[in-house]
């Protein structure tokens, strides 16, 4: 710990973000390896805009660390006026807004309406709150109907959160990060992200 005794009391007190020293002692001398980030996962985003919403999703699957197909569909269709985002087991999220999509179609046959996004999240929760997390699909359910613009986290434990945006997945730290640095009630169409 010759380091430590070195730069004794030359330390500020407190909590310091100046850790560039130590970090490279640390690389020189073999104590910690230098991370490199890891590419695997799903991202899937949603926000809600002044006229509609606006769902977003990578289009890579993987397993572990094997990318197993390079052009996964991840934005599934429920209805005329609703999409949806799956995240997770991949068959789960294929079955489970399947389903939700044809109960939804039948709903509008049966009623001549277009239907209201809070149907598909009750399918959609109900069905995934009976299997209590076994099924492993995480929804970003987005949509358009007679109350306006809706975007709706469903968990695979059929927990339901309404939100203006939300995004999940291994890079939702930093999509989140985006969408909150720019994000504004009412946001227009034509807003543009300057970098």
């Amino acid at each position: 710990m010759k380091y430590f005794e070195d730069i004794g009391s030359s330390l500020p007190s407190g909590f310091s973000y100046d850790n560039f020293v130590r970090n490279q002692f640390l690389k020189e001398n073999k104590l910690i390896v230098e991370s490199t980030p890891v590419k695997t996962g799903t991202t899937i985003a949603g926000l809600i805009f002044k006229d509609g919403i606006v769902l977003g999703a990578d289009t890579r699957s993987t397993s572990g660390p094997i990318v197993a197909n390079k052009n996964c569909i991840k934005i599934h269709y429920l209805a005329p006026n609703m999409y949806c985002c799956g995240a997770g087991t991949a068959a789960d999220c294929d079955f489970v807004t399947d389903m939700v999509s044809h109960e939804l179609e039948l709903i509008r046959l049966n009623t001549n309406r277009e239907c209201r996004v809070v149907n598909a999240v009750t399918i959609a929760r109900n069905h995934l709150f009976y299997y209590g997390g076994y099924i492993g699909a995480y929804l970003i359910i987005g949509g358009v109907d007679c109350k306006g613009p809706h975007l709706v986290n469903v968990s695979a434990e059929g927990t339901v959160k309404w939100v203006p945006y939300y995004a999940t997945g291994s890079g939702s730290l930093s999509a989140i990060s985006m969408i909150e640095s720019y994000y504004k009630e009412d946001l227009a169409v034509s807003f543009e992200c300057e970098r």
